[in-house]
């Protein structure tokens, strides 16, 4: 008969924090407690791609494992500003649609539909980084 061993595993101790963004301090991200007013700084290899979502005042939850930041935890839609558009060709697609690509007051680049303009507010999925709605 053989035996059989139990191997325990440790639970991960992972955290899930609620701050807010609060500014861009050069290259570090300054993420406050909104009940005790600490400050996290994140550096941009720490909040990786999400960076081209991260607005002044979002709300967000950091990831925590053994009080070390493992992820940003962003809303799942974002309103952001179009601050530049390409005018768009209508007819672009045999459809009549088409689409052109605008940049976001973060930074970000998506594809809207020909419709949207500069200085308009659109929904973007931050999962998946595309065009949602206007807002």
């Amino acid at each position: 008969m053989a035996v059989m061993r139990v191997a325990k595993i440790e639970e991960a101790d992972i955290v899930k924090e609620a701050k807010q963004f609060t500014y861009k301090d050069g290259v570090q991200y300054v993420f406050m407690d909104l009940s005790t007013y600490e400050e996290i700084r994140l550096d941009e290899s720490d909040v990786g791609d999400k960076i081209k979502w991260l607005k002044e005042g979002m709300d967000c939850n950091l990831l925590l494992w053994n009080g070390k930041v493992i992820d940003v935890d962003l809303p799942i839609t974002v309103k952001l500003k179009v601050v530049q558009a390409d005018f768009g060709v209508k007819g672009d697609t045999a459809q009549g649609g088409g689409s052109k690509s605008v940049t976001l007051d973060t930074g970000a680049v998506v594809n809207v539909p020909l419709f949207v303009s500069e200085g308009e507010e659109i929904l973007v999925d931050t999962r998946s980084g595309q065009y949602m709605s206007r807002a």
